[in-house]
């Protein structure tokens, strides 16, 4: 019986000291508790954890490419789109990560919900489709400041989608054929402007020249005669008879 006994004790012994043996990846981290007190933070590679006494987390150092779900937004001039993201940070601080947060990352989650939200509903429609690059920086700037606390660091945020309903579509394209219209509109406009500024600026011209404008009806005269399908009868000036 003591034999017995023995060899179980031996058999724990022997568990708890391989037990006492960790190995950590380049990317990972062990937060060591002492008696339930932080103690340090170990890593990479070989250590040694005293069973019973100190007890370790592991933390991924690595950067994590969380995607945030799709969120209905209202923007400022009252259009409904639903937007969803995705969202880069790591861990810089292992030891803040477990302590100041109960899950970091589900913390991280929730908060770039809602600071997505917050963000987008300051800003209009179009401000969203036109300025995503620095709509993405102005997220990443709070998450980053927010998170700081528990040893995260915010990266980058991409808004991947801004999805509109098929009501707000037509009318969007609604709206882009009624300014390529009035643009055609004001370059039109602006075209016969300009030609009525030479056909003055011509007609000026000609008129301090009597001789320029009795070439310019013998020119129009050699277009004319040019096409043999029509008879057009011109009126002569009588000047162009005169000597000069």
């Amino acid at each position: 019986m003591v034999a017995y006994f023995g060899y179980i004790f031996g058999s724990i012994l022997l568990l708890l000291i391989i037990s006492a043996f960790k190995v950590l990846r380049e990317y990972e981290r062990g937060v060591i508790f002492l008696l339930g007190r932080f103690y340090k933070v170990k890593g990479p590679g070989f250590i040694i954890v005293i069973p019973l006494i100190q007890q370790m987390v592991r933390v991924d150092l690595r950067t994590i490419v969380m995607d945030v779900p799709t969120q209905d937004v209202i923007s400022r001039d009252n259009v409904s789109v639903k937007v969803n993201a995705v969202v880069y940070f790591r861990v810089i601080d292992p030891d803040k990560a477990i302590i100041q947060v109960e899950n970091f990352y589900d913390a991280t989650s929730q908060l770039a919900q809602t600071t997505l939200r917050s963000v987008l509903g300051q800003h209009e429609l179009d401000e969203m489709l036109a300025e995503r690059d620095r709509l993405n920086v102005d997220i990443q700037t709070i998450l980053d400041q927010q998170t700081d606390a528990w040893g995260i660091k915010v990266s980058n945020v991409e808004i991947k989608h801004v999805d509109l309903d098929e009501s707000m579509v037509r009318a969007i394209a609604q709206q882009a054929e009624a300014e390529r219209a009035r643009r055609a509109k004001i370059i039109h406009a602006e075209g016969e402007m300009q030609a009525s500024d030479k056909l003055l600026a011509a007609a000026q011209k000609l008129s301090e020249q009597p001789q320029a404008i009795q070439l310019r009806y013998l020119q129009t005269l050699t277009e004319i005669a040019g096409d043999n399908s029509t008879t057009i009868v011109f009126p002569l000036p009588i000047d162009i008879l005169k000597k000069s």
